[in-house]
C-alpha cells in the first residue's frame, strides 16, 4: 500500500509545493493531495518519475520511512531556526529547511549509534555563556566582545590565525554541512532539543573568505541566541539579532589587540588593496576588515566611508582579489565518522542506503552535500571487515587533514 506521508517528508524537504510537484510528475495538484493523504494510490509511471525526482527505490513509498522508524519527535523545532538571509519568515522556505534537519539529523544519529562521544567543547562554552549574560550587567556591546573573545579560548584558536576555523567549530561538537539553499539564504543554524548543534552552509557563490564569516556569524547565533524564537522577530527585532551575529563575527575573526597592531602597518586606510595581506594573514574579507576597523575608532567614518567606495570602484563588492585562488574549506567531521564507522564494520553503508533508508547515493549528497562518490567508495567494503580495532573520535572526530 502507498503511504502517503513519504512523499510528504520528501516533497517538504525538496522544497516543492504540491502545484510544483504535480507539474513535474504530469498530474494535478488534486492528484498529488490524494496521493499524501492515501486516498489514491500512484500509477506506475508516476511511481516511476518520483523515483527520479528523489532519487529513491520503489519500495521507499511501500513501507514507513526513515523518519517514521527512527526520528526523534518534534527534536527539530522550526522557532529555533537561525538564518543568515535577506528575507524574513519564508513560511515554505523554514518548513524545508526543517524537514532537511529531520532527515539530517536522522541520519547522524544513525551513523553515531554505536560510538561515544567526547564531552562537547560548545556545549559547555554556551552553558558557560549562558551563565555570564544571565549574571551580567555590561552592555549588549560588551557583553558579544566578551562571548566572542571567549569562544576563541575556548575553542582552541590561537590569537594570530583563523586558519583552523572550519577544523576547530566541527571539533567542538557542531555538525556542519553545506548545501544548495538558494541565492537569498547564506546559512543558517540551531540547536535541536537533544542539545545538538548544526551549521548548514550554502555553496552559491562564496568565496574562502566569506564562508568564514558565516561559520563565524552562525556561531554567534549559536552563542548568543540559544532557543530565541525566531519565527515571532518582526523585521527590526530580526535585524537586531543579525546584527549581533555579525558583531560577534568580527569580533571573533579579528581579536582586537592583535588586529590593532596589525593595523599600524597599514598607512593608507582608505584603500582596499593596502589590506591584503592581512586578508590572508586572518582569512576574512576586505570588506569585514574595513568594518572591523571603523567599528575599533583605528579609522573614521569618513574615512571608512571611502574605504567602502573604492570597494565598489574597484568591484571588490562581487568579487575581492584572492578569492578565486584560495579553496573552500570543506566540512569533513561527518566524513570522518562514515569512514570510521564504516571501516570499523559498524555500519555496512550499501545496506543502509539500499534497505534501511531505500533510496540512491545521490539522496545522500543532497541531505549532507557530501560528493557521491564518497558514498560510493565505501559500498565496495565487505560487510563486517574491520580496518581497524579501536575507534578514538576524540582525537579523529573532526578528521582534520582527510
Amino acid at each position: 500500500m502507498f503511504i502517503g506521508e513519504n512523499l510528504t517528508n520528501l516533497r517538504i524537504m525538496y522544497g516543492y509545493s504540491r502545484k510544483q510537484l504535480s507539474e513535474l510528475i504530469g498530474v494535478t495538484e488534486q492528484a498529488v493531495w490524494q496521493y499524501e493523504n492515501n486516498h489514491t494510490s500512484p500509477k506506475i509511471q508516476v511511481i516511476n518519475k518520483l523515483k527520479q525526482i528523489f532519487d529513491v527505490k520503489n519500495k521507499y513509498f511501500y513501507s514507513n520511512d526513515i523518519l517514521t522508524r527512527k526520528m526523534i519527535p518534534e527534536n527539530i523545532k522550526v522557532r529555533n531556526i537561525a538564518y543568515r538571509s535577506k528575507v524574513v519568515n519564508v513560511i515554505s522556505k523554514t518548513q524545508a529547511e526543517a524537514k532537511h534537519l529531520e532527515f539530517l539529523d536522522t541520519f547522524v544519529n544513525y551513523l553515531t549509534a554505536k560510538v561515544s562521544y567526547p564531552t562537547m567543547k560548545i556545549t559547555q562554552l554556551r552553558d558557560e555563556v549562558i551563565q555570564y549574560l544571565d549574571s551580567s550587567e555590561d552592555s549588549r556591546l560588551i557583553q558579544i566582545n566578551k562571548v566572542a573573545e571567549l569562544a576563541r579560548k575556548r575553542l582552541g584558536f590561537r590569537k594570530d590565525t583563523n586558519e583552523d576555523l572550519m577544523f576547530l567549530v566541527e571539533k567542538s561538537g557542531v555538525f556542519v554541512f553545506e548545501k544548495a539553499i538558494g541565492e537569498e539564504i547564506d546559512a543558517y543554524s540551531l540547536w535541536t532539543c537533544q542539545e545538538r548543534p548544526y551549521i548548514i552552509l550554502g555553496n552559491m557563490k562564496r568565496s574562502a573568505f566569506r564562508r568564514n564569516f558565516d561559520i563565524a556569524h552562525e556561531l554567534g547565533h549559536i552563542l548568543l541566541h540559544y532557543h530565541i524564537d525566531f519565527t515571532s522577530l518582526d523585521r527590526k527585532e530580526h535585524k537586531t539579532i543579525e546584527n549581533e551575529a555579525n558583531s560577534f563575527a568580527g569580533i571573533f575573526l579579528l581579536p582586537e589587540n592583535e588586529f590593532v597592531i596589525d593595523m599600524k602597518n597599514i598607512f593608507h586606510t582608505t584603500n582596499p588593496d593596502a589590506y591584503m595581506d592581512l586578508k590572508k594573514k586572518w582569512n576574512t574579507s576586505l570588506q569585514v576588515l574595513g568594518y572591523r576597523a571603523a567599528n575599533l575608532g583605528i579609522i573614521e567614518a569618513k574615512n571608512h566611508r571611502n574605504f567602502y567606495a573604492a570597494l565598489h570602484r574597484k568591484g571588490y563588492l562581487k568579487k575581492e582579489p584572492l578569492d578565486e585562488l584560495t579553496p573552500l574549506q570543506r566540512p569533513m567531521k561527518v566524513k570522518s565518522i562514515i569512514d570510521l564507522v564504516s571501516k570499523n564494520g559498524l555500519i555496512d553503508l550499501r545496506q543502509m542506503i539500499e534497505d534501511d533508508w531505500k533510496v540512491g547515493v545521490s539522496f545522500f549528497h543532497y541531505l549532507t552535500g557530501i560528493d557521491s562518490n564518497f558514498f560510493k567508495n565505501y559500498l565496495t567494503i565487505p560487510h563486517g571487515f574491520k580496518f581497524e580495532n579501536v575507534i578514538d573520535l576524540t582525537s579523529r572526530i573532526s578528521g582534520k587533514g582527510k
